[in-house]
């Protein structure tokens, strides 16, 4: 049976929360006002496949402002379950929300705030609970919460850099093809029947893309239906971690984006270690942690073996030299903080130099690509132009 989370008040005016189990709303209000409660309000618990089916609808923005809010409580002095408590009638996202609800019931039952949130890392990754567990223990959860938020922010902005940056040159290559296709398949065979009325002999240029025109037209269903089934097993590979592996190793071998790749994970891994070891998590398990920011399963699973080195002895520099992922700059400036005890600062030193880097890359990039598209789609229109207007001069040869 469905649960449902109810606020109820008691005979004794308390205002308080429960989980019952029910075969419908309606039955759950009978039960509890035949026990003497009143019924505030019911609804339906969320269960955790659902969340994560929808946890592309809860944004980073709307969590990022969820725990700022959550500071300033915490700073005015207001206890953990209060702060979630007025909160939560703020909170637009059901889905957020609903969240919430279930971790006040978790803390209402004993649990700490990195243990109600755990069962939800799917969402909110290992580096908030870590951060949480950190906040906990050393008595200042406000200033965990803090740093979190401020890597959280720098980490969005990273990835929403790289989004932003290849958003342009994918639409204008999309349209770029959508453009050519309407020109191949609807314009040329017109041309190619009016120059049959004339029985000229066309260039060997025209008569390529109308023989490819022609094509398309007669195996246009056929050539929608192979897409169809190459995307469809696109998709179910998808799911196969073995399938994205090799699609992530794949990615590392493409001329300008290993770069964007690999300086990313370096970023991200980085900022995400120094962030814990700030907070006060040990080495061994910030490192597992870690490893979980960064994107290309290929260079997480070389990172795998970190954690093994560093239980035998060897030092993160040697650790990571031997990953191959992390470049010869970033190590050393990783065994500077090692050896000068420093290494949560450097390791931010490190995602900071990455950062500027990856930003100068994505800006040349940028700049790259647009007159490379914008040359390709001007000799593709040259072409279609030359075959369509070179048939014409031969017509007007013929006809004098």
């Amino acid at each position: 049976m469905p649960g449902y989370y109810c606020r109820l008040i008691t005979p004794e005016g308390r205002i308080i929360r429960e989980t019952v189990r029910a075969a419908s709303p309606e039955e759950c209000r009978k039960s509890l006002e035949a026990e003497g409660l009143y019924v505030l309000s019911i609804r339906k618990e969320i269960s955790l496949g659902h969340m994560r089916s929808s946890c592309r609808k809860i944004k980073s923005q709307e969590f990022i402002l969820f725990n700022r809010e959550l500071v300033a409580m915490l700073r005015a002095g207001y206890p953990v379950l209060k702060s979630l408590e007025l909160m939560e009638k703020r909170i637009e996202n059901p889905y957020l929300r609903e969240i919430v609800g279930q971790v006040e019931e978790e803390i209402r039952k004993g649990r700490t705030l990195s243990e109600a949130f755990s069962p939800y890392e799917h969402l909110f990754s290992k580096v908030y609970t870590a951060s949480l567990l950190a906040g906990e223990r050393s008595g200042n959860l406000p200033g965990s919460i803090e740093r979190y938020i401020d890597y959280a922010r720098v980490i969005n902005q990273t990835r929403t850099r790289v989004r932003s940056a290849l958003l342009y040159p994918t639409l204008l290559i999309i349209f770029s093809l959508i453009l050519i296709g309407i020109l191949v398949i609807l314009v040329l065979p017109r041309f190619a029947s009016f120059y049959a009325d004339f029985g000229a002999q066309l260039p060997a240029m025209t008569r390529a893309l109308i023989s490819l025109a022609t094509f398309l037209q007669r195996n246009l269903l056929w050539l929608v239906l192979l897409v169809a089934i190459i995307v469809g097993a696109l998709v179910s590979w998808r799911r196969r971690p073995e399938f994205r592996l090799f699609n992530d190793r794949l990615k590392l071998h493409l001329p300008f984006f290993r770069y964007l790749i690999r300086e990313t994970a370096v970023s991200l891994y980085s900022r995400t270690l120094g962030l814990l070891l700030e907070a006060g998590i040990s080495l061994i398990p910030a490192v597992n942690v870690a490893r979980q920011a960064v994107a290309n399963r290929f260079l997480a699973s070389k990172l795998e073996t970190v954690a093994e080195k560093l239980t035998s002895g060897q030092s993160l520099y040697d650790s990571l030299s031997e990953t191959g992922v992390f470049p010869s700059l970033a190590t050393d400036m990783i065994r500077i903080g090692e050896s000068s005890a420093n290494l949560p600062g450097m390791l931010g030193e490190v995602a900071d130099f990455y950062d500027e880097a990856l930003r100068d890359r994505i800006q040349t990039l940028v700049s790259l690509i647009e007159p490379v598209i914008i040359i390709f789609i001007g000799l593709v229109a040259a072409v279609m132009i030359l075959s369509i207007y070179l048939p014409i001069f031969n017509i007007v040869r013929i006809t004098r």
